[in-house]
């Protein structure tokens, strides 16, 4: 027997109120991206350009995508298959896609985790000097059994806070985690603008505040209209993956929201704080790299995370272990409050489709996970292979399943998105739910045309990029 709308509405949870859904959304945007793979790029991709790209993409497009995503949700009050079918029948394709998003990711943000999860523990124990030994982090994701130990301790964390439903569970987590997250960054960025090293070789003294200057200062020697145009792109898919668009996640969390809540400030704050905790980690993890090892010690992805910034710590002594344990304890923070999001997407859809409790839907969830979790460490080691991917690179399980995601889906997804607001419903769809609380929508026009016109084409773009299909038709030309 199908629920009626007014059934519906009267048994789905809500967030507290405006803070509470700020901040888990905030947890749900703030990740691991912003702690490796935000600063990586900043670094590489001349500094202040790049982090100048970044902010005026947030303020537009970034904007538009989670304003719309989060509509879809409060408008339907459903989650992400039954929110596109309400909106458009024969559009409940996109929201099957939008699903499989945050079933992917799942299958393997516990592995992630887990590698966080071990180098926390790593540095409460006081082991930092066992992770710093030369081919550790590698002997550890290879070995067939820590990481899936660990793995599938961080989803069962994560099952935990879910299990406590939207208020007591999500919302309350996020009302300790995301302040605690944000003094931490503050304290331990802080301090890293403070350090320096002799370089023992040259005799060379690099200071953070010179590493400060790499990050924030925009070098323009050298840039040409393609360096510029892969800036561009960068920034793009960093924002992209940054603030948690076409994982359905901001759909669900938009479907708990009362109708009172401003959507104009709480998404304005929600990218501020997203941004802001991506900046600090900027600070933390660019200064302190260039001090020890330059700016060529900047490397991309786990390698920062898990062997440059450990090292970093190693070298610094005792201090080291202090600052390590806080920055470490932020990096668990961040991963388990996106997990959470990310569970709770994929749960309340299957809620909604097979008509199940919160409970039953998340513990049988946790046991398909657990697999997945094992399945994919597994992939380092037993069932380690390698396939190229269609954007150039090579890739094993996690990397396939990762591509196909996030490179694949999440800007067919978008693209689709903005074509069914933009042209099938019309804008008013988003625009007329914004005001229901009283506030005008102060950037309309703005909207409107990012949403029709600027954010297709560059989802396009991005599709056709990370697909290597504009590579293919560059390298024609």
């Amino acid at each position: 027997m199908k629920r009626t709308k007014k059934e519906n509405a009267e048994k789905l949870p809500r967030f507290g109120g405006q803070i509470g859904f700020v901040l888990s959304s905030a947890g749900c945007a703030v990740g691991l991206g912003n702690l490796w793979r935000f600063p990586y790029l900043a670094a590489r991709d001349g500094g202040g350009i790049f982090v100048l790209v970044y902010l005026l993409l947030a303020v537009t497009f970034g904007y538009t995508m989670l304003m719309t995503d989060i509509v879809i949700g409060r408008k339907t009050g459903r989650s992400a298959i039954c929110a596109y079918e309400s909106i458009h029948r024969k559009w409940k394709f996109v929201g099957i896609l939008v699903f499989i998003v945050p079933a992917l990711v799942m299958s393997y943000y516990g592995v992630i985790g887990g590698w966080v999860t071990k180098y926390t523990v790593l540095f409460l124990t006081g082991h930092i000097t066992e992770a710093t030994q030369e081919g550790y982090f590698t002997q550890f994701i290879t070995d067939p059994g820590a990481p899936v130990v660990y793995g599938i301790v961080f989803v069962f964390l994560t099952l935990l806070i879910v299990l406590g439903g939207v208020k007591d569970g999500i919302e309350k987590s996020a009302r300790i985690i995301m302040p605690a997250l944000a003094v931490m960054m503050l304290v331990v960025s802080v301090f890293a603008l403070t350090l320096y090293h002799t370089d023992e070789v040259t005799g060379e003294v690099r200071t953070a505040l010179q590493g400060l200057k790499v990050y924030l200062i925009p070098d323009f020697r050298n840039l040409t209209a393609e360096r510029f145009c892969q800036i561009l792109l960068d920034a793009m898919i960093q924002l992209f993956f940054s603030l948690g668009i076409a994982m359905g996640i901001m759909v669900t969390y938009g479907s708990y929201v009362e109708k009172k809540v401003d959507l104009n400030r709480s998404v304005n704050y929600i990218e501020i704080f997203d941004t802001g905790i991506a900046l600090l980690a900027g600070m933390i993890v660019v200064p302190t790299t260039f001090v020890f090892y330059g700016i060529e010690g900047m490397t991309s992805g786990p390698g920062l995370l898990f062997i440059s910034l450990t090292n970093v710590f190693h070298t610094m002594g005792d201090v080291g272990i202090v600052v390590g344990t806080a920055f470490f304890f932020t990096a668990f923070f961040a991963a388990l409050t996106s997990s959470v999001s990310i569970y709770e997407a994929v749960v309340a859809n299957c809620m909604e489709i097979f008509h199940v409790s919160r409970r039953k839907a998340s513990i049988v969830l946790f046991f398909i996970y657990s697999c997945t979790t094992g399945l994919i460490s597994l992939g380092y080691s037993i069932f380690y292979f390698e396939l190229p991917l269609p954007n150039g690179s090579q890739g094993q399980l996690l990397d396939i399943i990762d591509y196909f995601s996030n490179s694949f889906m999440m800007p067919l997804v978008s693209l689709l998105t903005c074509i069914l607001i933009g042209w099938v419903v019309g804008p008013s769809f988003v625009t007329e739910e914004i005001e229901v609380s009283g506030s005008p929508f102060q950037r309309k026009r703005l909207y409107i045309f990012m949403l029709r016109y600027i954010a297709p084409a560059m989802m396009a773009v991005l599709f056709l990029q990370s697909t290597g299909i504009l590579q293919m038709l560059i390298g024609q030309s």
